[in-house]
C-alpha cells in the first residue's frame, strides 16, 4: 500500500518504519520543511494518508485529503471543534476518514473498561471520580485528547457528573482531569473512584510510541477503498 505521511515527527518516523517492515511504501513525506510538496498531484500517488500534525493545522490538511479523494487517517487532537464540518466534508466527497484521539490497541481496549466500569459505578453515589493524564512537556494540548474521550464516555454513563473541568473544582457536578507534563513521562491516563471507605483505579500507560503507530497503520490498511467516517472502534471490530 503506498502511504503519505502528513506529519513526519516522532510519530511519522516511528509509524514509517513498522509500514516499512509490513511491505508498505511510504511516497510522500510532509513536515514544516517540505509544506510546498503537499500538492494535490504528489498526494494522488498515495493510496492512503496517515495525518499526525496539530490543533492548528489538522482540519486544513483533512479538507485536502478529502477533498483531494484521499481516505485519511488522523490522530492529531485539538480540533474537534471542526469534526462535524470534516464528516460533512466526507460525506460530500464520498471519502473515507478515520478518526481516533488514541489509536493504541490497547488504550481503545481501554475505552470499552472505562465504559464498562463507568456503568457499573452508576448506582453508588458514594464514590467520586476524577481522572489525571500525565504527558511529556511537548504536548501542546491539554487535556489530552483521550482524556477528553474518557472523560465524554464517563458523563455518558454518570448521571451526577455534567461536564468535565480541567482545574481544581468544588462543584460535585464536574468531573476533574488534572493534566501534568512533566519530562520524562509515558503517557498516563488513570482514572480514580474515591469513597472514605476504599477506591478503585484504573491505569493505561504507554510505554512507547509503537503501540500508536501500529493502531493507526491498522487503520490506515482498514481504510483502504473504504467510504464514509469510522473510528478505531470499527478497526477492531469491537
Amino acid at each position: 500500500m503506498k502511504i503519505a505521511l502528513i506529519g513526519y515527527g516522532k510519530m511519522g518516523k516511528a509509524i514509517e518504519e513498522i509500514a516499512l517492515q509490513k511491505g508498505h511504501e511510504i511516497v510522500l513525506k510532509i513536515d514544516i520543511n517540505s509544506i510546498a510538496d503537499f500538492t494535490k498531484e504528489n498526494l494522488q500517488k498515495a493510496e492512503v494518508a496517515i495525518e499526525f500534525t496539530g490543533p492548528l493545522t489538522a482540519y486544513e490538511n483533512i479538507t485536502k485529503c478529502l477533498e483531494w479523494k484521499v481516505p485519511v487517517v488522523s490522530g492529531s487532537t485539538g480540533w474537534l471543534d471542526q469534526f462535524e464540518k470534516a464528516k460533512e466534508l466526507c460525506n460530500q466527497n464520498n471519502g473515507c476518514l478515520i478518526y481516533a484521539s488514541n489509536f493504541s490497541i490497547g488504550v481503545n481496549l481501554f475505552f470499552e473498561i472505562n465504559k464498562q466500569l463507568a456503568q457499573l459505578m452508576e448506582p453508588y453515589n458514594q464514590y467520586d471520580v476524577s481522572m489525571t493524564e500525565t504527558h511529556h512537556t511537548e504536548k501542546k494540548d491539554a487535556p489530552s485528547g483521550t482524556a477528553i474521550s474518557l472523560a465524554e464516555q464517563i458523563l455518558a454513563q454518570l448521571g451526577r457528573k455534567k461536564k468535565w473541568v480541567n482545574a481544581e473544582t468544588n462543584n460535585n457536578e464536574d468531573l476533574l482531569i488534572r493534566s501534568l507534563r512533566i519530562d520524562p513521562a509515558p503517557g498516563t491516563h488513570t482514572i480514580n473512584y474515591n469513597s472514605s471507605i476504599d477506591s478503585i483505579e484504573i491505569t493505561h500507560t504507554a510505554h512507547s510510541r509503537k503501540g500508536f503507530a501500529a493502531g493507526a497503520l491498522l487503520a490506515a490498511e482498514f481504510a483502504n477503498k473504504k467510504r464514509g467516517t469510522f473510528t478505531m472502534k470499527d478497526v477492531l471490530g469491537l
